[in-house]
């Protein structure tokens, strides 16, 4: 048989002179393997608890340290990269497109109603229940982030209607007309001086933080204002009104010392609907012969822009005109060294622009270094690109939409119609 175990075996038992040394040798290499063994065992038991202590002081290091964050590549457009509470579930956050962090649909947004007019928002809420969509708060949630210093609203404002005098205590305003007439009305921070003017389309006013100030539809036609304000907090406003109706009786009384004392103060009934934009049934009877004068343009030209006439810079693919401040003043126009002063004078003041892009013309890419940049769409079509830190998107924008370019996001906008 071809077996070398037998073999082996039968070998061994035909050799028996040499058995005893066999065997002795036998003997000592079995002792030699048991010492071997020991000290291979032992370090082989080191070894082991060498590795789980290290194993352990890593897993330990490793739970410590770790901290989710966002990948500094490009990331799916439907990462809004923001913490899960702020959307309702996260079902609801992977349907939120990336792109509603730079858009926002105005149209669908809610409409504040009032008697002499209505205003829409796009804007950060502190109240997750206050947006009316996902996508808003997206949006809104994007504002506040970034720490953009900016609101966005459209007030429009009925013939005759009034914007009652008000103020904010977080922000200044700039706003832009886009569609009738107006008579504006300031007063300054002293309470010493009220200017007052009129404003047409295309021209642009400036409210500083903390400044009383009113504004009145004086034509036939609805006015529209396109509203930026330097805050990504809520922006909190007073009203005259409801300063007036907070204050005690006695203390207005003595305060306004009208004739007739506390008796007149109470013929003032607070209406039950907000006023902020009103428009009295009665207002002939209130109101008779009204003037709407003209303060003198040095005044006038520290809350007022005369945009669509100044200066436009023609491009091969549109124009650009500019509300802003300016540091050298040599070759300006009174016009705009005053109200360049006047912005350089206030904190946090915005640049205000129009920017005109002819059908298939295209504002090539670029990033601002010192500035968020929002913009509401006036008129056309067009398509928007982005490349930002947390990934890239493209949309289309029309009439009513609202963009917003954080500082440093590179962008494009291209018309398409």
């Amino acid at each position: 048989m071809e077996n070398s175990a037998f073999e082996m075996h039968e070998d061994a038992f035909s050799s028996a002179p040499s058995r005893d040394k066999v065997i002795t040798s036998s003997a000592l290499e079995k002792k030699s393997h048991w010492s071997l063994m020991k000290i291979f065992l032992v370090c082989l038991l080191a070894c082991i608890i060498t590795t789980l202590i290290g194993v352990l002081i890593l897993s330990l290091v490793y739970v410590s340290n770790f901290r989710p964050q966002a990948d500094s590549h490009f990331q799916p457009e439907n990462d809004l990269s923001k913490p899960p509470e702020t959307l309702p579930d996260s079902k609801d956050k992977n349907l939120v497109d990336f792109k509603f962090q730079f858009l926002n649909r105005l149209h669908k947004s809610k409409v504040f109603e009032f008697p002499g007019g209505a205003i829409q928002w796009a804007r950060y809420r502190n109240n997750l229940q206050d947006y009316l969509s996902i996508e808003e708060e997206a949006f809104g949630t994007s504002l506040n982030r970034q720490q953009s210093r900016m609101t966005f609203g459209t007030l429009r404002i009925k013939s005759n209607g009034l914007r009652a005098p008000h103020w904010h205590f977080n922000a200044n305003e700039h706003g832009y007309l886009a569609q009738g007439t107006a008579w504006i009305g300031v007063v300054d921070d002293g309470g010493s001086v009220v200017t007052t003017y009129n404003v047409t389309a295309g021209q642009v006013i400036f409210f500083p933080k903390n400044i009383l100030h009113w504004i009145k539809n004086v034509g036939n036609e609805d006015c529209l204002f396109l509203l930026f304000f330097t805050t990504h907090d809520e922006l909190q406003t007073l009203d005259v009104d409801d300063v007036f109706f907070s204050t005690p009786e006695d203390i207005a009384s003595r305060s306004l010392k009208p004739q007739g004392g506390v008796n007149f103060i109470r013929t003032f009934k607070k209406q039950e609907e907000d006023q902020a934009v009103n428009l009295p049934p009665n207002l002939a009877e209130l109101v008779m012969n009204a003037s709407y004068i003209q303060s003198p343009d040095s005044l006038v030209w520290r809350y007022f822009y005369d945009l669509k006439g100044s200066k436009e810079f023609i491009f091969p693919g549109g124009i650009i005109q500019w509300a802003r401040y300016r540091k050298n003043g040599n070759g300006l126009s009174d016009n705009e060294k005053i109200f360049s002063e006047s912005l350089n004078q206030h904190e946090n003041t915005l640049t205000l622009g129009t920017l005109r892009i002819y059908t298939n013309g295209l504002r090539q890419p670029h990033f601002h270094f010192n500035a968020n940049e929002m913009g509401y769409v006036i008129s056309g079509c067009g398509k928007v690109g982005i490349v930002s830190s947390q990934g890239t998107t493209d949309f289309n924008i029309g009439i009513g939409d609202v963009v917003f370019f954080p500082i440093g996001t590179q962008h494009y906008i291209k018309s398409t119609c």
